[in-house]
């Protein structure tokens, strides 16, 4: 039985994209999540040899525990969880990739979803072993859900999910089977494209760097019917994120440099990571919030004048005239953003303390810092049934469609069209918490 994956070959779809693929591990708590991080740098030789020294003296002839190479924290390897999210890198002969160990906790979603809002995949992992997968309508475990849901709704391109622990079950292809359709089902209704739907054992190691054709007796044991890609080589299809290059600019300003020491007129470079687009020399471009329009006059790459700047790389504009431009000003190509004060968007809501209409807060899209507040609550999303349901408030861990109202306007767009111009996030003005992730729809 092959893994379940689009019906694209992705291999063929991404042959050419060899850049470093950015990807998180999601799901419940105790799924496996660090473990799989940590086979994967044990089998890809990432771990140093003082490291591995360390853990073998701490398992004292046991096996080592693997997910201790990225529990750090003294809280996270006391209670056998992990709470913040940890950043690993390892490579392979094809690619290079950076790894997001997220917490499963439903109270450090947040942390979730600050390592999905840059990743461009997502390993959801689902423990065979909490599902009863001989059910008739198999039901999936809610943080499960909530985490896919949340990747889907921060635009990650690919999301696979890891069947995991399927070792530990007598039945293992009926188990796979079951839950594999319970997954596409539930990724079907939510409208989540699965990048694909793999059987490993991250304690083992199994399928996880190495498929049944290539591993020793103990993988045939349990997973002779799978000739699908392992984990690792359908990560090394996957095709990273790109903001489109073609069309108009957005670049949000985040420093300006002032060439010389003096006070006189020397140029002053608008330094900023495009959101999209390309800018060059001669390409007429707008303010926000002022409005004012300028020509570039020179554009900068790593204080080198170059040709052309596109999206995803951090550039440096000289315009040909005197501007009042700070960070947390928005260049774009004329009338083609528009700015507002009021939008539709989904909310991801991280605070203890719920969302509440009428009640304000700090907004940051781009580098800047606006005040905002919440004018309505259209509905909140049932993560069982996927449907909306009316609510006047947002709890923990919740997702909203919202109608929210800024202080001063800002040029957003559809974070479906752009996933820097279209995202801010909701801080609490009184704890200075980070209470929100907003998702910007559409301007009204």
């Amino acid at each position: 039985m092959s893994a379940v994956l689009k019906e694209e070959t992705v291999a063929e779809q991404q042959a050419t994209d060899h850049r470093a693929l950015r990807f998180l591990t999601a799901g419940s708590v105790d799924d496996g999540k660090s473990t799989l991080i940590g086979r994967l740098l044990y089998d890809s030789r990432a771990i140093l040899a003082d490291q591995l020294d360390t853990l073998e003296k701490r398992a004292a002839g046991a096996p080592i525990d693997l997910s201790l190479l990225t529990d750090g924290l003294e809280a996270e390897r006391e209670q056998g969880i992990t709470i913040d999210v940890a950043y690993r890198y390892f490579a392979t002969r094809t690619r290079k990739f950076i790894i997001a160990d997220a917490p499963g906790h439903e109270q450090y979603t947040r942390n979730m979803v600050t390592a999905a809002a840059g990743s461009d995949a997502a390993v959801v992992l689902v423990d065979i072993t909490k599902i009863d997968w001989t059910a008739a309508d198999v039901k999936l475990l809610p943080q499960t859900r909530r985490h896919a849901l949340l990747a889907q709704l921060l635009r990650v391109p690919g999301i696979v999910f890891a069947v995991n622990k399927l070792d530990a079950v007598e039945q293992a292809e009926a188990a796979f089977k079951a839950v594999s359709g319970a997954l596409q089902r539930f990724a079907d209704a939510a409208g989540i494209e699965v990048a694909g739907i793999i059987p490993v054992s991250a304690l083992r190691g199994d399928n996880v760097t190495l498929t049944p054709s290539h591993s020793g007796p103990g993988l045939q044991s349990w997973a002779s019917w799978y000739d699908g890609p392992s984990l690792l080589q359908l990560l090394e299809r996957l095709p990273t994120t790109q903001e489109r290059t073609q069309g108009s600019l957005l670049l949000p300003v985040q420093y300006v440099a002032r060439e010389g020491e003096g006070t006189g007129n020397q140029p002053r470079t608008l330094w900023g990571r495009i959101a999209h687009g390309t800018v060059k020399a001669g390409d007429e471009v707008q303010l926000f919030p002022s409005g004012e329009r300028a020509v570039v006059a020179e554009v900068r790459r790593a204080a080198e004048v170059v040709a052309r700047a596109e999206a995803g790389q951090s550039a440096g504009l000289v315009l040909d005239r005197q501007l009042d431009v700070s960070r947390g000003d928005w260049i774009g190509t004329p009338g083609a953003v528009k700015s507002t004060q009021r939008f539709a968007a989904t909310l991801a809501w991280l605070d203890t303390e719920p969302a509440i209409v009428g009640r304000k807060y700090w907004v940051r899209h781009g580098n800047r810092w606006v005040q905002a507040r919440i004018s309505a609550i259209e509905h909140r999303l049932d993560i069982h049934s996927l449907q909306p349901t009316d609510a006047h408030e947002l709890a923990v861990n919740e997702i909203g469609h919202v109608t929210l109202e800024t202080q001063q306007a800002l040029p957003v767009e559809a974070y479906a069209d752009n996933r820097v111009g279209g995202a801010l996030i909701v801080v609490d003005p009184t704890t200075n918490r980070t209470s929100g992730a907003l998702l910007v729809k559409e301007a009204l």
